[in-house]
């Protein structure tokens, strides 16, 4: 009989390392070795989050007038979409003065406005970008170099990772960014997700959009797509389960009309005032289900307990639908506007619709306080 791990306690989980330190790292290795003509097998960095770490090589090549290091990316225990990818840094001397980065096989690069790195350009972000540099002119400096040098980081099989990401929609395109702001990953903090948001907000902004329709995952973006086909792809946003922080950040940023498209399982909770929806962080609140119920004119007490005793928010909105209860959904969105008014503490105009799981529309509501 297979006995069951248990699950880690967070405090208990490994960290790991951001794709912009592998980069960094392998650029010190290939650097070096193409300054002394030995091979380098690691390279040790320091981190913006304020220590030093040792990195691996697992191949470190020198050729006539560059050098190649590579290393794996391990996010530790993070469920991170570039865990196990090889980053390779090829460094080369350059005609031209001062310290040229650029994206090779692998690395997306930038097509949309909005992002913190210009269209047109590799997308390795800022934080990233720096790091790489300094590390190079340090070097070069400490051998006492004045050429100027030649930086491509390359991720073989980032174009298949990027599918995982937020990439394409960001504009994005021919694979991951290189990240990180920390250096360092922390397991399950969600960081990046909540980054792609924000990116994703800042995209919509710089395409002209006023008007966002954030939804909770692919299936409910796809209704939402259906329901606002005058909109632009930009003004689309996957929030996942971070209904509060996307709300803030589209305030922040300018945005006059958000418009929540979802389901009844993580709606039901929204309308409550919960903002953050995955499943762990709040239950469904059944009693709260009924209350809404009566207050759509269901009189019936069998009714009432039978919501009570369902097992899904969706079972609720099923059974409701069927029996012809839609007022019940409109007052449902009501209160989605009405919490997500509140968190952003006014300022916006906000409107929800809901569907079924299987795709059918349940109602919608809509509050300006503009």
């Amino acid at each position: 009989m297979a006995v069951k791990a248990n699950k880690k306690d967070k405090k208990e989980m490994r960290s790991g390392y951001t794709t912009g330190a592998c980069a960094t790292a392998c650029t010190k290795a290939a650097l070096v070795a193409l300054i002394t003509g030995v091979e380098q097998l690691d390279a040790t960095i320091y981190l913006p989050v304020g220590k030093f770490a040792t990195f691996e090589m697992e191949c470190c090549t020198i050729s006539q007038g560059f050098a190649e290091a590579e290393t794996i990316k391990d996010a530790g225990d993070d469920p991170d979409a570039t865990h196990g990818a090889l980053i390779i840094a090829r460094v080369s001397w350059s005609f031209k003065p001062g310290i040229h980065i650029d994206g090779g096989i692998g690395v997306g690069r930038v097509t949309k406005e909005g992002l913190p790195v210009p269209v047109g350009e590799a997308a390795i972000n800022p934080v990233p970008r720096k790091m790489i540099y300094e590390t190079a002119r340090e070097i070069l400096q400490s051998y006492g170099i004045n050429r100027g040098i030649s930086i491509v980081i390359s991720v073989p099989e980032g174009e298949k990772m990027a599918e995982k990401t937020l990439n394409k929609r960001l504009g994005i395109i021919g694979g991951i960014s290189i990240l990180g702001t920390r250096g360092t990953v922390i397991p399950f903090s969600s960081s990046a997700y909540m980054a792609s948001i924000v990116q994703a907000i800042s995209v919509a902004r710089a395409s002209g959009c006023e008007h966002v329709v954030i939804s909770t995952g692919g299936r409910s973006e796809k209704y939402g797509i259906a329901q606002y086909p005058e909109l632009p792809e930009e003004a689309f946003i996957e929030m996942g389960d971070f209904v509060g922080f996307t709300l803030k950040q589209c305030k922040k940023q300018g945005i006059k009309k958000v418009s929540l498209v979802g389901m009844m399982g993580k709606f039901s909770k929204v309308a409550q005032g919960v903002m953050m929806v995955h499943s762990k962080s709040a239950p469904v609140d059944f009693n709260f289900l009924a209350n809404v119920a009566r207050e759509a004119g269901v009189n019936d007490e069998e009714l009432i307990e039978e919501i009570r005793g369902a097992n899904t928010a969706s079972q609720v909105g099923d059974l409701l639908f069927t029996k012809g209860y839609h007022e019940f959904f409109a007052i449902l969105c009501n209160y989605c506007c009405a919490a997500g008014i509140n968190e952003v503490r006014g300022g916006m105009m906000i409107e929800t619709s809901l569907y079924s799981m299987k795709g059918a529309f349940l109602g919608k509501a809509g509050k300006d306080d503009r």
